[in-house]
């Protein structure tokens, strides 16, 4: 058959059907939009935290007595320090503070501006911040978040904590974090140790935890087995723990849309196929009518094969377009509560694009092949029946 001849003939008949094509696309662009929209999120998500992990101490040692975290001492960070090969140890005070109505809550962090933080960011943080006016009052930084919800109940310039004791103290917002740290940052509050540790109860010889770094990481199984030896109630996490937490949470939550997918996939292919298997009589005689004009099976299917194929790379594309502009221009309104959570503070998150080709051409012959297979399996019962039968 003429090349030409079959383009042509292709062109038409998609031309013809627009309107069953058009319901087809919609369907499938709802589908396709729904599953890269999770991809897209999940995928950037992972990349952000790895990317904090990255800055992030290497261990962090904590003390637990029943099973519950309890205030570490100070003296345990000494300890740290005679350990050949430990770099970097640090205190850290931190803890929720509840705001009046006990619905919302930011995160206390105390930090010593004045020693080496294990905390990369931190360091690069304190390196930009000026200490000499910084330290004139209670002054605090706070995440985009704590700023916004604060602005919106008056506080413009500082909040009143009230301490264990009883007591206000009146902490100055001295700047805002930046809003790239904003996936673990937009609920903190960073002010100085001393004063995290009275508004947060702990004495001068308790922190919340300590982090040390070990730069060889063939070392790290055995640092995790020295350091734990130190205290039967100590515990000791590194950051590879935390990646694994963090990626199986994320992993959850996609997993979940994928079977969604499946299910909505699955049905809409049963969908197909019936539709097929059931050809109206006008599909007939015409698939009938090309096998009397002289047309081979092979013919009829690949011309039914190119007219699904455009439809599933329309789909695709339109889908996955759709899905980009949603996630990285728009910000995933809704969906992204879903994976951030929308209890506490509302987060102003920005996503990074990030494309995993092997994850989209998965997703992409898992849809097509079935939707493939939906519409020529039935084309070719009808192209193999004798073509006056086909026309009845």
């Amino acid at each position: 058959m003429n090349a030409n001849a079959f383009w042509h003939f292709l062109t038409l008949q998609l031309f013809k059907e627009r309107s069953k094509h058009l319901s087809i696309i919609g369907i499938s662009v709802m589908i396709l939009f729904l599953l890269s929209s999770v991809l897209f999120i999940s995928s950037s998500l992972r990349f952000s935290l790895e990317e904090t992990l990255k800055v992030q101490p290497d261990f962090v040692v904590s003390r637990i007595q029943g099973g519950t975290e309890v205030p570490t001492p100070t003296s345990w960070g000494d300890e740290l320090l005679d350990i050949y090969g430990v770099t970097k140890v640090t205190s850290r005070v931190y803890g929720r503070y509840f705001f009046e109505d006990k619905k919302s809550s930011f995160l206390i962090v105390g930090v010593d501006f004045l020693e080496e933080q294990s905390h990369k960011n931190l360091q690069k943080l304190i390196d930009t911040t000026d200490i000499k006016a910084f330290f004139n009052g209670n002054q605090m930084l706070v995440g985009e978040g704590v700023k916004a919800y604060l602005d919106a109940h008056f506080y413009k310039d500082a909040y009143n904590f009230l301490t264990p004791k009883g007591v206000f103290e009146k902490v100055n917002i001295f700047n805002v974090l930046p809003s790239q740290t904003n996936i673990i940052a937009n609920d903190m509050m960073v002010m100085p140790i001393d004063l995290a540790r009275k508004i947060l109860g702990y004495t001068d010889d308790e922190v919340s935890d300590i982090t040390f770094s070990v730069p060889n990481p063939d070392e790290w199984n055995m640092m995790t087995d020295k350091v734990s030896a130190l205290h039967y109630d100590l515990r000791v996490v590194n950051k590879n723990d935390v990646q694994k937490s963090y990626e199986n949470l994320y992993n959850y939550k996609g997993g979940l849309f994928l079977i969604l997918f499946l299910v909505v996939l699955a049905t809409f292919t049963l969908i197909l196929y019936q539709r097929y298997s059931m050809v109206y009589s006008t599909e007939r005689r015409h698939i009938g009518l090309l096998r009397a004009l002289g047309w081979s099976i092979n013919n009829v299917l690949k011309l039914k094969f190119m007219e699904t194929v455009v439809v599933v790379l329309i789909s695709y594309a339109v889908g996955v377009f759709i899905a980009y502009i949603y996630v990285f221009i728009a910000g995933a309104p809704l969906l992204k509560e879903v994976f951030l959570g929308g209890q506490n503070l509302h987060n102003t998150l920005n996503f990074v694009p990030i494309f995993d080709f092997s994850v989209f051409t998965s997703i992409f012959l898992l849809y097509a092949l079935p939707f493939i297979a939906a519409v020529l399996i039935p084309v070719w019962r009808v192209s193999v029946t004798d073509p006056k039968e086909a026309m009845l």
